[in-house]
C-alpha cells in the first residue's frame, strides 16, 4: 500500500464487523522482528458514506478511545448504511505509555503528516493514515482533550477554511455532533496536523476537545459517545434521530484569543472555564517560585469573551500557553 510497511490484519471492503490490528512493523531490543499492533474495527453494510473515527491522536487524552471502544463493540450491522473505520487510540505506543507524544521516537503524531513510508515509526503511522484510510472516508472525526497541560471547556470545532461550502459542510457536521459548546476555530498551527491532511483532501472534518488535565469525566465521556453517534447520522450512516441539546457557539477569529506566558512560575487563575471576561480584565497571576514577597505578574485578556482554555498544571513555563478566550456569537 504506497509503499508503507503497515499492513491491516482485516479487510475495508468487505460487509460485517471486522476487529483487527494496523501492523507496523517496528524492531527492537526485546523484540528483534516485533510489530506495533495499533487496534482498528471496520463495519460496513452496504453502499454507502464512509466515516472514519479516530482517539488517541495524542496518547494522553482519553474522551476518544473510550467512546470508540464502546462504538466499536456495540455497533450493529442493521443499524448501518455504509462503512464506519475506527481506530479508538491512533498513536498507540504514546496512549500506551499515556504521554502525547511517542515513547518510541518523541513523535507527535498531529504534527507529523502526511508522513512519511521509509521514516520514524509515528511518520510511517502519519502517512498510512494520509494514503489509505483519509481517501477512503467521506467524512472524518479526530477526538481530542486537552491532556496533561491543558483544559477546556467541552466543544466540538470546525475550522475556518478558504473554500466556504466546505467550511459549510464541516460547520453543519460540527453542530450535528452537538458539544455543550461549538466552536468555528482559527488553528495557530496547522503544519503537519491530521486536521489539516483531511481538509486539504476536500473531506468533511470535526475536532474536539472535551475537557483536559489528563483524565476524562463521566460528563466528557458523555459527550463524546453522543457526538460520535450524531456525527454518524448526520452523515446518514447510522440510523435514528439525532440528539440534541443546547449548544453555546464560540467564535476564534484572530491570534488575540491567545494568551502566551512569557514568565516560569506558579499560576493563580483569576476566573475559571466558562467564565466571561472583559478586554484588559486580569485572567491569570504568575507568582515567582523561586522568593518571597514579590508581587506576581499579570497576565490580561486580550479580547472579551469567554474563557475557552487554560493551562491545567499549577506551574507554568515561558511560552506555555495560558488561556485561551472566545467570542460568544
Amino acid at each position: 500500500m504506497t509503499g508503507n510497511p503497515i499492513s491491516p490484519t482485516i479487510p475495508f471492503d468487505q460487509d460485517g464487523i471486522h476487529h483487527g490490528f494496523l501492523c507496523l512493523p517496528y524492531s527492537r531490543d526485546d523484540s528483534a522482528w516485533g510489530s506495533v499492533m495499533i487496534p482498528i474495527t471496520v463495519v460496513q453494510s452496504g453502499d454507502g458514506p464512509t466515516a472514519l473515527l479516530t482517539g488517541g491522536n495524542h496518547g494522553d487524552e482519553y474522551e476518544g478511545p473510550i467512546a470508540l471502544q464502546e462504538l466499536a463493540a456495540t455497533l450493529k450491522l442493521e443499524d448501518i448504511r455504509g462503512r464506519v473505520i475506527i481506530v479508538p487510540a491512533l498513536n498507540h505506543p504514546a496512549f500506551l505509555a499515556g504521554s502525547r507524544t511517542s515513547p518510541i521516537d518523541q513523535g507527535n503524531l498531529n504534527r507529523s503528516f502526511p508522513g512519511k513510508p521509509d521514516g520514524s515509526a509515528t511518520q510511517k503511522i502519519a502517512h498510512f493514515v494520509d494514503t489509505v484510510l483519509i481517501p477512503m472516508a467521506d467524512i472524518v472525526l479526530d477526538f481530542h482533550s486537552g491532556g496533561k497541560t491543558l483544559d477546556f471547556v467541552p466543544f466540538a470545532a470546525a475550522h475556518v477554511l478558504e473554500n466556504k461550502d466546505h467550511q459549510a459542510a464541516c460547520v453543519a457536521a460540527m453542530q450535528a455532533f452537538n458539544a455543550p459548546y461549538s466552536a468555528t476555530m482559527l488553528e495557530i498551527d496547522s503544519v503537519g496536523m491530521l486536521d489539516t491532511a483531511v481538509e486539504q483532501k476536500g473531506k468533511v472534518f470535526v475536532t474536539t476537545e472535551l475537557g483536559g488535565g489528563g483524565t476524562a469525566t463521566a460528563r466528557s465521556i458523555g459527550i463524546a459517545k453522543k457526538g460520535a453517534r450524531n456525527l454518524l447520522k448526520h452523515a446518514g450512516i447510522l440510523s435514528g434521530e439525532l440528539e440534541l441539546n443546547p449548544s453555546v457557539t464560540l467564535d476564534m477569529p484572530d491570534g488575540d484569543c491567545f494568551v502566551f506566558c512569557e514568565h516560569s512560575g506558579m499560576i493563580e487563575p483569576v476566573i475559571d472555564l466558562g467564565d466571561e471576561i472583559a478586554e484588559g480584565d486580569v485572567i491569570a497571576q504568575v507568582w515567582q517560585t523561586e522568593r518571597s514577597g514579590v508581587a506576581p505578574i499579570e497576565y490580561r485578556a486580550k479580547r472579551s469573551g469567554i474563557l475557552m482554555a487554560r493551562h491545567f498544571p499549577g506551574l507554568v513555563k515561558m511560552g506555555d500557553c495560558l488561556a485561551v478566550v472566545a467570542k460568544v456569537v
